[in-house]
């Protein structure tokens, strides 16, 4: 409208906005502790120039964002959705999700990125062999529409199992060194994490990456980049209410304008009914 408009004002708003969320808040908890799958991620944000943490809980449909100084269980409790949770969680092996008792699914984008560092990096050929098997899995699940047979994923993790032996001859422990080498890890989680690799396999509900979590996320990454940080931590918990809810809204066809407009009347969407 070309008309100036105060700090103090867009400050009020965003508060206002915040305390009439509230309710929004309650019922994304509630939707994610009762979703089938949840995927979850968290990324470091300044605020007023100290490391804190934005966790992010999420699915196809709903988003919730919590902003918190830890970025172990102590945060992840204190948003209030994990400890109840009993689906499965899709991330990216960060120790301290493996705390809930949930089933766990790791992303498979993480673990093409590694195998080809130890490809480029330490020559490790049953990194690439494990590459390749890995895409070739998603190729098939993608190709029978969500899910291979039983026979199929029976010989998929023969495969598996047989790459993995190759690997404990090729990269052995070494048990002079308590610190083993990126490669070495890579593969003992590959050994001791088989089902929550292949999870994907047998449920088409369980995608091969956790890019839902990532995606979700990365508005959070362009904010910190052009704005810095975040003035309070008040400011923060401001920002993560009010960017879960108008996520929430765009995953179900409501337009930010119109999910502010109903926020102002009093009204919610339609999908919180």
């Amino acid at each position: 409208m070309g008309l100036p408009v105060a700090k103090g004002s867009i400050s009020n708003w965003n508060y206002a906005i915040y305390k009439k969320l509230e309710f929004f808040e309650i019922w994304a908890k509630n939707k994610l502790i009762h979703s089938y799958l949840n995927n979850v991620d968290e990324t470091g944000i300044n605020i007023n120039g100290k490391k804190h943490w934005l966790h992010c809980v999420g699915n196809e449909e709903v988003t919730l964002f919590h902003a918190d100084t830890n970025r172990g269980k102590k945060g992840m409790n204190r948003m209030g959705v994990l400890p109840y949770y009993k689906g499965i969680l899709v991330h990216d092996h960060w120790k301290s999700y493996f705390y809930y008792q949930c089933k766990h699914v790791l992303c498979n984008a993480h673990h093409l990125r590694e195998l080809e560092s130890a490809v480029e990096l330490y020559n490790q050929k049953w990194a690439k062999k494990m590459q390749l098997l890995l895409i070739k899995m998603n190729v098939a699940v993608d190709k029978a529409g969500g899910a291979v047979s039983k026979k199929r994923a029976k010989a998929f993790q023969k495969s598996y199992r047989k790459i993995i032996a190759d690997g404990e001859i090729e990269c052995p422990i070494n048990e002079k060194e308590r610190a083993q080498t990126k490669p070495r890890n890579l593969l003992t989680r590959l050994r001791d994490f088989e089902l929550e690799t292949l999870r994907f396999l047998g449920d088409k509900s369980v995608p091969f990456t956790n890019n839902q979590g990532e995606n979700d996320l990365r508005m959070t990454k362009v904010q910190q980049k052009i704005s810095g940080c975040f003035r309070s931590f008040f400011g923060a918990k401001i920002f993560a209410r009010i960017r879960s809810y108008l996520l929430t809204c765009m995953k179900n066809g409501v337009s930010p304008t119109e999910a502010l407009k109903l926020v102002f009347e009093d009204k919610f969407p339609d999908f919180m009914k």
